[in-house]
């Protein structure tokens, strides 16, 4: 007896020009209930969500902004792959969004959304702007125009909700293609063209005669002009226009660019530690209740596995996650303000001088987060050249993988005190970290671009300038939660995965100290005799310049996983967890850093986190690609291992360069 396949699940996808609300739309429809997906035929991360319609749920996935379906970027030809189906079933429904304040714009895209046949509901996003602005929203019109269901919403609010889930359940392709070529023969030739829809009639037509996209443009934006009539297309911008003055100005607008940076990092280290004070005390108190009943259990090895494997190395990972919450907090505050679109239009001029432009601005943006999003993010550059050096560039974003290690050697090896008004060291040396790696992407790109032939034509930059607005909370919320949510799953898997491993390498073999020795002597020999203690020796001739004892070397090889696992290695390598109760547990690591002493060679004894020491490893982590996952990538991208490895070993050449010459200057200076 055979056994029926369960029926596939309703797909639904948005599609629309960027900052037309779309995201927003998509966060409350699908409320916190989002996931980040591979959507299927298509190499690029996707959110996607579930949505709970009367006729059953509906899987929603946010396909990425854009102003046509006819690819002039990587990001534009991913749309129209998804919408025609290649590589997987086409969408069930097409959900198109526009800006009821900027509809002689937006309709471009509808009107060839509407010629795939396929079922669509349209949804009016922003009529309140509409209203406060006094425009006339021709809702009824386009419905009649269209054949389709037209629906006002606005998202921030939930206005429209209920009333746009209702059309998606009902949702119907349209009647006719809305357009008409001003030509007659066009029009006989575009019926006379084999296809399943008009759109692959179209691109058929376009493929046989390049002449017939200027036609089809031009009709296009007849039948905007014929359903919008004389009404007014632009919102109201005075107060826009005002604030615009100011941070678009040549001089007051790139030091307001810098000053809100400033203050970002700074509420980086004084925002967020109330929280994570919180979570060392919740770490601390696990691993004191491990060690106090789990012996008795697992005996003394496997309590040890979960209090300084576990406990110690995952959790002194998770201590980081609300600095990289406030820092995502402020950028998508930022973003949703329709701040950053104004800082690609600053950056455009001084990027262009470097061989890229405002459109690399949002990707290298990106890559602060992580430089995996970073480097797809770049698929929205049409040039191959800008797009490659922009791919080489991410990486040295800093990236929040970065900001563990950051804010572990800061925390420890720098005071809290304040320079300039309530900004302090601590946060001003952040700020400083991450201009370092943007000025050595900046050298880099000047050092390429120069060097570089047969770059074309340039294309100018055409980024739009949305009104200000007022961020929703709960898009923010969704970010944080995407973003905080996808750090714990690394903690909670790769991280943990390498915590365990580096637990054993530090703990195997078991080597029996001499007797004389006291607890904490005996401790080092075992962690010297170690898997662990073995490989890092055998890397300290070439970690000496650096000043570096073999378990900064371990921390090195194993950060290569993900740069965050450094943290966790050195709590391992430490074993931070062991005879310490009570509030000492909130600074146990840091402590240990602070009295770890060489155990052999010429410089037994001395301090190991000296101040040329922490400045050496700050500088190499600013330069190391110490990220596998992002090299897979490149490649993927770039199309060539060559490419990939080559910018691997450049970068590392350039971390323990800039290491080593930190290290030895400081030292001759007598720091």
């Amino acid at each position: 007896m055979s056994v029926a396949a369960p029926p596939r699940a309703r797909t639904a996808v948005l599609v629309g020009n960027p900052n037309v609300g779309k995201s927003s739309l998509f966060n409350a429809l699908t409320g916190l209930r989002v996931r980040v997906a591979n959507y299927a035929g298509v190499t690029v991360d996707a959110l996607e969500g579930d949505v709970a319609l009367a006729a059953g749920p509906v899987r929603l996935v946010d396909l990425p902004g854009t102003y046509s379906l006819v690819p002039g970027a990587a990001d534009e030809a991913i749309v129209e792959r998804v919408l025609l189906g290649h590589g997987a079933p086409p969408p069930d429904v097409v959900l198109v969004v526009l800006e009821a304040t900027n509809l002689r714009r937006n309709l471009f895209l509808l009107g060839e959304a509407l010629d795939l046949g396929r079922p669509t509901v349209v949804a009016l996003n922003m009529v309140d702007e509409a209203r406060r602005a006094g425009l006339d929203v021709p809702t009824r019109r386009l419905a009649e125009l269209t054949g389709v269901e037209v629906v006002e919403t606005v998202a921030t609010t939930g206005e429209g909700l209920d009333a746009l889930k209702a059309a998606l359940d009902r949702a119907r392709p349209p009647a006719d293609r809305a357009w008409r070529f001003a030509e007659a023969d066009l029009e006989a030739r575009l019926a006379a063209t084999p296809g399943p829809n008009a759109w692959e009639r179209l691109a058929g037509l376009r493929q046989a005669d390049p002449a017939v996209r200027p036609a089809e443009v031009s009709a296009r934006y007849a039948w905007i002009n014929e359903a919008l009539g004389a009404a007014p297309s632009g919102s109201a911008r005075a107060r826009t226009d005002r604030i615009d003055a100011a941070l678009l100005h040549p001089l007051l607008g790139p030091l307001f660019f810098l000053g809100i940076m400033a203050v970002v990092f700074q509420a980086v280290f004084a925002g967020a530690r109330p929280l994570m004070e919180a979570i060392e005390a919740a770490k601390g108190w696990l691993q004191e209740l491990a060690g106090a009943h789990l012996p008795a259990v697992l005996g003394e090895l496997g309590a040890s596995l979960v209090r300084d494997g576990v406990l110690g190395g995952v959790g002194a990972v998770l201590v980081f996650l609300p600095q990289i919450l406030v820092l995502f907090l402020f950028l998508g505050l930022l973003e949703d303000t329709g701040y950053m679109a104004r800082a690609a239009f600053l950056v455009d001029r001084p990027l262009r001088a470097l061989g890229l432009s405002g459109r690399s601005f949002i990707p290298l943006l990106s890559s602060f987060a992580c430089a995996i999003p970073g480097v797809l993010a770049t698929r929205t550059i049409p040039g191959r050249s800008e797009r490659l050096l922009a791919v080489f560039l991410a990486p040295l974003m800093t990236c929040s993988a970065r900001l563990p290690v950051y804010a572990l050697l800061i925390a420890a090896f720098v005071p809290a005190t304040t320079v300039l008004g309530p900004l302090g060291l601590q946060g001003l040396l952040l700020l400083g970290l991450y201009l370092a790696g943007m000025t050595a992407a900046a050298l880099l790109a000047l050092v390429i671009s120069r060097r570089r032939t047969g770059r074309g034509k340039e294309l100018p930059l055409v980024v739009e300038l949305p009104p200000y607005r007022r961020p929703g909370l709960r898009a923010v919320l969704l970010k944080l939660r995407v973003r905080g949510g996808d750090f714990v799953k690394r903690a909670g898997t790769t991280i943990f995965v390498v915590t365990l491993a580096l637990w054993a390498l530090s703990t195997f073999p078991r080597v029996e100290p001499p007797a004389d020795l006291g607890a904490e002597e005996a401790a080092a020999h075992r962690r010297r005799e170690s898997w662990a203690g073995q490989l890092g020796r055998g890397l300290e001739p070439v970690l000496h310049p650096l000043g570096y004892d073999w378990k900064i070397g371990v921390g090195l090889i194993a950060s290569f996983a993900a740069r965050e696992v450094f943290v966790g290695t050195m709590g391992v390598v430490y074993s931070v967890g062991e005879d310490l109760e009570g509030e000492e547990q909130e600074r146990r690591l840091r402590e240990r850093l602070q009295a770890a002493v060489h155990e052999d060679g010429p410089r037994r004894g001395q301090k190991v986190f000296t101040l040329p020491v922490v400045a050496s490893l700050l500088v190499f982590y600013v330069f190391a690609l110490q990220c596998g996952a992002t090299v897979a990538v490149v490649r993927r991208e770039a199309g060539s291992w060559r490419f990939a490895l080559g910018q691997l070993a450049l970068f590392g050449a350039l971390a323990y360069v800039g290491a080593l010459v930190t290290y030895q200057g400081l030292t001759a200076l007598g720091v």
